[in-house]
């Protein structure tokens, strides 16, 4: 899957499979030291600047921050399946190969750190992403679904339940809207990645205390 290109990660010529603006929600694969590879959420921010590398940003002692700093790398993806983001978000997921099955494109990139600091007393650290190889699977016309992009936040904020240094109450009353945003403009792929979401979570018994 890999080649090498040198070291600077904004400098290997290779392109990325799909356009990024903003920041872009993507499922990073980390090869973790049981040679599993653990999925997890990466948001990818594009460059500024022509010439600027994509960069994304680790939060605590994750799994992906330790394997891109044992690996130097790892593998982004991107799909349009909702039940993958919750899964990648707010489990543990491990699977023998990379690339998981809901992927409609994939990218090796070589991770270097060029950043850290502490945030309300969380670690941070910010990467330079270079691409090495990729591959676009599957192609589709894009489409906007309001229960997608619900799910896709109510993992950001189910994640940040445990985190002190935000509000309780009000992380509960997104996710309640997150909900009904889901149950009224979602398709089945949606309202069960919200299911999943919500029992690995468990967040509607919190709402009563």
């Amino acid at each position: 899957m890999s080649g090498d290109d040198g070291d600077d990660p904004g400098a290997s010529g290779r392109e990325w499979p799909v356009d990024l603006r903003g920041v872009t929600e993507s499922i990073a694969a980390t090869l973790g030291p049981n040679g599993l590879w653990n999925a997890a959420a990466l948001g990818l921010r594009a460059p500024d600047s022509e010439g600027e590398p994509v960069t994304a940003t680790t939060w605590g002692d994750t799994r992906t921050r330790r394997n891109f700093r044992r690996r130097g790398g790892g593998v982004v993806q991107f799909t349009s399946d909702p039940r993958e983001f919750v899964d990648a978000a707010l489990t543990i997921r491990e699977e023998d190969d990379p690339v998981l099955p809901g992927a409609d494109a994939w990218v090796e990139v070589r991770a270097e750190r060029v950043d850290s600091g502490e945030s309300d007393g969380t670690r941070w650290e910010r990467w330079a992403l270079a691409p090495v190889d990729s591959a676009v699977l599957r192609e589709r016309v894009p489409t906007i679904n309001r229960g997608f992009c619900a799910v896709v936040d109510a993992t950001v904020a189910a994640s940040r339940l445990d985190v002190a240094a935000y509000d309780t109450a009000a992380l509960l009353d997104r996710l309640t809207y997150f909900e009904e945003t889901v149950r009224t403009c979602g398709g089945p792929a949606e309202v069960e990645a919200f299911e999943r979401l919500s029992e690995v979570t468990d967040w509607r018994s919190l709402r009563g205390r």
